[in-house]
């Protein structure tokens, strides 16, 4: 089983750790020049803020709703992300660095956790990483599992979705109750141009996508979009 790590809102949690008070606040940051919003709080997004937006158009909310804003400091966040990664490889001895806020890690119980009352099943350990993650370095994660990394992704993708922290998806029923839930542009892999592709065949989700026969796939999304359809089965 592989689980995905993925830090809420990286650069937002950075500036928190060392700003707690701002933990509910509607918190943005900015790119280099303070042009535009590169990160948001949920609270943020709450009140309309989007990805991209001009920081000119919203300097009203700062005062309308306690909006917090920070200038981007790549420093602090490779820092941060550094802390989290050297972390993860105390629970599993294979951790793939996916990007400055996400890893991949082999995910199994050891021979010690099969035996104790505490880890019933690997969800239990998601917790635990998750839990251990905060005291360590006070940044919140989200843990998705599943038996390869594209379904990782997904459960991941639930986990956030669904406020649940830890999402776990190994019975096969579940899979696709899921992937009838998650939309083809959501599925890791899939850009613009292939999603437009798959709708004109009726494809509008990852259920409907490993249902899409094996030759069909290769034909319209090349041997990793055919790879993707392969670990979505």
């Amino acid at each position: 089983m592989f689980a995905l790590v993925d830090v809420n809102n990286f650069y937002v949690s950075c500036e928190r750790v060392f700003a707690p008070e701002l933990k509910t606040c509607p918190t943005v940051v900015l790119s280099n020049n303070d042009g535009c919003v590169i990160a948001r709080s949920n609270e943020a997004k709450a009140i309309g803020i989007t990805m991209g937006k001009p920081y000119f158009q919203m300097e009203h909310l700062v005062e309308k709703h306690d909006l917090a804003v920070f200038s981007s400091n790549y420093t602090l966040y490779g820092d941060m992300s550094l802390r989290v990664m050297d972390a993860l490889s105390c629970f599993s001895p294979k951790v793939e660095v996916y990007s400055i806020d996400e890893a991949f890690l082999e995910l199994k119980l050891t021979p010690e956790e099969i035996v104790n009352p505490k880890f019933q099943t690997l969800s239990d350990k998601g917790n635990e990483i998750k839990q251990k993650i905060y005291q360590w370095t006070g940044l919140p994660v989200s843990i998705g599992i599943a038996p390869n990394k594209t379904l990782a992704k997904i459960a991941n993708r639930t986990a956030k979705k669904k406020n649940l922290g830890v999402f776990e998806m190994a019975d096969e029923k579940l899979i696709d109750e899921i992937l009838k839930e998650t939309p083809v542009k959501n599925i890791w892999g899939i850009g613009y141009r292939s999603t437009l592709k798959l709708k004109k065949l009726g494809v509008e989700n990852a259920f409907d996508l490993k249902n899409l026969d094996r030759r069909q796939a290769r034909s319209l999304l090349t041997v990793t979009g055919a790879r993707i359809v392969e670990e979505l089965k």
